[in-house]
């Protein structure tokens, strides 16, 4: 069974994510792939996945139309590239969570969502009801798109591979939608889908101050990421 893997990546630089979705197909027992799509810095993001120990080739698709990951211009591209394929497998980040699900569309197939475990060439390990039971989920399509929960595989190493990186191309803009900006928080704190240490507040912590004063100084005694439940949030 042969995998390819969606590669998240921002300025050059492979999102941990990936790292730990490579673990994840490697586990269906065959090679694993890397497709990194994007723009003027998707070389360089291609040629740190090309070093990721399991994965045997990798797929770059460059061009100004991937630049920003939009879904409309990348699922095709994906979609295509995905009949030489068994399994196409996507971080469960919001890039992965906004493609995956066109891809399984324009496959025909059903996508098997954020995936902790791999228990067979076509079955998997899934959390339903937030978390409290694990159901065992079989496909009998085909073809297997997977997005993965990825806190629940280890990282592959960022070095000791030795891929070969491959061009590849597809339709390019599909004049659907357009990259308009990007507000983006930055903090120094880890991401919540790569974090190995959450502190997380709920509906007891009151309100915003409150949860200020205790959840933040212990995160960064902890250097972890924040979490919160939905009540918190609102």
């Amino acid at each position: 069974m042969t995998a390819l893997v969606i590669a998240d990546h921002a300025d050059g630089q492979i999102a941990d994510a990936t790292l730990n979705t490579v673990t994840a197909a490697a586990k269906l027992g065959g090679d694993v792939h890397v497709l990194v799509a994007g723009g003027d810095d998707a070389k360089a993001a291609a040629d740190a996945a090309a070093q990721l120990a399991g994965v045997s080739k990798v797929l770059l698709a460059q061009d100004a139309a991937y630049a920003h990951q939009l879904p409309e211009n990348v699922a095709p591209l994906i979609a295509g590239i995905a009949e030489s394929y068994d399994a196409v497998l996507a971080p469960s980040t919001t890039t992965g969570k906004n493609v995956a699900p066109r891809v399984a569309a324009l496959l025909d197939v059903m996508q098997l969502s954020d995936i902790i475990s791999v228990e067979g060439p076509k079955s998997f390990t899934r959390p339903i009801y937030a978390g409290n039971a694990i159901a065992t989920v079989e496909s009998s399509d085909a073809k297997l798109v997977i997005t993965v929960r990825t806190t629940a595989f280890d990282k592959a190493e960022a070095t000791g591979g030795s891929a070969s990186v491959e061009a590849v191309s597809g339709a390019g803009d599909a004049g659907l939608s357009s990259f308009v900006k990007l507000d983006a928080v930055k903090s120094d704190r880890p991401e919540l889908t790569s974090a190995g240490i959450i502190v997380s507040g709920g509906r007891a912590l009151k309100d915003g101050p409150t949860f200020e004063q205790y959840i933040t100084p212990l995160a960064d005694k902890l250097g972890a990421a924040i979490g919160a439940s939905r009540a918190a949030v609102d």
